[in-house]
């Protein structure tokens, strides 16, 4: 493995992991502190989860910050990442998502792994997965579009703590971050039951939000390179 992709590898790795650590982490703080208001715990939740989300993609996207496996095959799928690159990339992100949830439920005095019981399981929370992740895409590559890369960040946060609330399912859009939430049985979780058809249905979402950034965008190659190419930083001396 080459050290540029070693280094975008292990971005998408801390990214995820921190990701994953944000939503299950303020998903157990948010039962705490509000145990009688579910309402307030999905406030709690989405704000913490789109303020991490702005941070860590401001933080990273110098090197790689999709966090998200979804995104990357998209961005393979426009001729961006090769396909090596989209393996390792999600690998990544998959590892990264299970050490946040880990993470995260030691941090609040859990058991390392504790598998969910949260099973989600309805037609209209398939098809919340497909809108989210659709909206996310259409997100993310609009706003490149726009010639403002470097406000991807504050988008994708806000869609993301939007999305929270409008979408059914409360916009997982995420296989990696699905997968990892259910080692977590907290207000975040998931049931193992309940990922295949969440997962499906993010990857539905993609392949929608694809068909739409070829016909909106019809420079949409170009639009995934500078998406994933890396951002020049400033040189610092010792």
């Amino acid at each position: 493995m080459s050290a540029p992709l070693a280094r975008r590898a292990l971005a998408e790795l801390v990214g995820t992991a921190f990701l994953v650590a944000a939503v299950i982490g303020s998903g157990i703080a948010a039962t705490r502190l509000s145990p009688n208001d579910v309402g307030l715990q999905l406030l709690e939740n989405s704000l913490i989860t789109g303020g991490a989300l702005v941070a860590l993609i401001l933080a990273l996207q110098p090197v790689s910050a999709a966090f998200n496996p979804v995104v990357t095959i998209v961005e393979r799928a426009l001729g961006a990442v090769s396909t090596r690159d989209t393996g390792v990339l999600v690998v990544a992100q998959f590892v990264g998502g299970v050490v946040g949830a880990i993470v995260a439920n030691l941090m609040f005095d859990m058991d390392a792994v504790n598998v969910a019981t949260h099973v989600r399981s309805s037609g209209g929370l398939w098809l919340g997965e497909v809108v989210a992740t659709v909206g996310l895409l259409l997100v993310i590559f609009g706003t490149v579009r726009s010639g403002r890369a470097d406000t991807v960040a504050y988008a994708v946060g806000g869609y993301i703590t939007a999305a929270y609330w409008f979408t059914s399912s409360t916009s997982f859009a995420n296989p990696a971050v699905t997968l990892a939430r259910t080692l977590s049985d907290s207000f975040a979780g998931i049931a193992p039951e309940s990922v295949p058809m969440f997962v499906l249905m993010q990857l539905i979402g993609g392949v929608f939000g694809f068909a739409l950034i070829k016909l909106l965008y019809p420079d949409s190659k170009n639009l995934a390179a500078e998406l994933t190419a890396p951002r020049p930083t400033k040189e610092y001396s010792a």
